[in-house]
């Protein structure tokens, strides 16, 4: 019987790829290790999601053509897979990389992971370059490896001058006659020094940046405010949380806000729309975009998807899968991909009002919705004004000018508040 011929496949990055670029993260798996089909063996991190790889094959991993910490293009080809099954000399790792990323290893002897620490090409380069140990370090990477900002940080850490110890010029004693005077340091006039903690960005961060700068580049912001008064939806939702609860879904405020936005949309569709240089794209879907917090680690923005399908305890279901898997890293390409809209819950950390809140391209706004407080307000009452006091928050529509004007941004939010303000469950 004829032996089956092996065949090399590619590992490629996606075509679509949602975020502004994506780099290689860590690769979960080292040249000659046996891969599954569809198993992942590389990480890609956006601005946006950290997006498995996997291999289009069974067999193992021969070849990995792209270092981590370097950008990877949609299309490009990121390392091979070999269908044979009893090979027992791998391919080392490919001393080409592209030329375009100077960041990775430079052309010369292929160098593969080191065993023990498992050291990629580009942080093994920046510890040969700063003469750092990387034994005597603690890795913050995937299980414990090393990263750039590891290594970065330890240098910068070895070249920081020792603390200088300012004495007042009224306490120096006079330097003995018989040996060198020693010169201190003053430092500034008020007798301190200035210090600083220099922190690498990570991946996730820069990517961040780079996207809310072009954001603001490309399309002129404005913001409306508009006050909403929460005292139908506290009291819908303290008759309805236990029925929720029951189903152990969590009815939270942010539920109410997406429903809200749904409604809105009918008084201003072009809010769901996308801008294009001929053309305004509106959607049929409204496929609102939860921003969620991850720490220091950033911030992520989960997708309900076509939310005028859902019912209350729809958008609430979905509304705690998508938050709890985001902040336990979870998430997969699709969950963020295919936004049309997005809310900034700013207020759950306390503020009162963001402007502008930087819309989250290629989308035309975005909501922001303060901290909800209590508020004396003038409400009348069968024709009578009287002073209450009512849960208040200011919620905000920023708004991309060349698709929407004042006008359809000042109709989306009355809609919205309306929506708010008088709940009919």
């Amino acid at each position: 019987m004829e032996a089956a011929v092996a065949r090399v496949m590619d590992i490629i990055v996606p075509a679509e790829q949602e975020g502004t670029k994506a780099v290689v993260k860590t690769w979960l798996k080292k040249i000659g290790e046996p891969v599954a089909k569809d198993e992942p063996v590389v990480e890609l991190e956006t601005d946006k999601v950290v997006l498995e790889i996997a291999a289009p094959c069974a067999g193992t991993l021969v070849e990995i053509l792209v270092a981590p910490d370097s950008d990877a293009v949609p299309g490009m080809i990121l390392g091979k897979v070999t269908t044979a099954q009893d090979r027992t000399e791998p391919v080392a790792v490919a001393a080409a990389l592209p030329s375009s990323f100077p960041e990775t290893e430079s052309r010369g002897t292929p160098q593969p992971f080191d065993p023990e620490l498992r050291l990629s090409p580009a942080v093994r380069k920046l510890v040969a370059e700063h003469g750092v140990d990387p034994s005597a370090l603690i890795g913050s990477g995937r299980n414990g490896r090393l990263t750039r900002e590891d290594v970065l940080a330890a240098a910068e850490a070895r070249q920081r001058p020792a603390p200088v110890v300012t004495v007042p010029v009224h306490a120096r004693p006079a330097p003995a006659p018989a040996r060198a005077a020693t010169v201190v340091p003053v430092g500034s006039a008020s007798g301190s020094e200035s210090r600083s903690t220099r922190i690498p960005h990570d991946s996730m961060r820069r990517r961040i940046a780079e996207h809310m700068q072009h954001s603001l580049s490309s399309a002129p912001h404005v913001t409306a405010v508009f006050e909403a008064d929460f005292s139908a939806i506290m009291a819908h939702r303290k008759a309805s949380k236990a029925a929720f609860e029951a189903q152990g879904v969590s009815l939270t405020y942010t539920t109410y806000i997406v429903s809200a936005c749904i409604a809105a949309m009918q008084a201003a569709p072009a809010v769901n729309s996308r801008w294009h240089d001929d053309f305004l794209e509106m959607f049929d879907d409204v496929n609102i975009g939860v921003g969620t917090a991850l720490g220091d680690a950033g911030l992520i923005v989960p997708v309900i998807h076509k939310a005028q399908d859902l019912s209350l305890l729809g958008i609430a279901t979905r509304l705690q899968d998508l938050t709890h898997r985001a902040r336990n890293g979870k998430l997969k390409l699709a969950d963020v991909q295919n936004g049309t809209f997005s809310i900034s819950n700013h207020g759950v950390s306390g503020s009162l009002l963001a402007t502008p809140i930087i819309i989250n391209q290629p989308q035309s706004a975005i909501l922001g919705v303060g901290a909800l407080e209590k508020r004396v307000v003038v409400r009348t009452i069968d024709g009578i004004d009287s002073i209450q006091i009512r849960p208040i928050a200011y919620v905000s529509l920023s708004i991309d000018h060349r698709v929407v004007d004042g006008a359809q941004t000042n109709a989306w939010l009355k809609r919205f508040v309306d929506t708010i303000e008088h709940w009919k469950g």
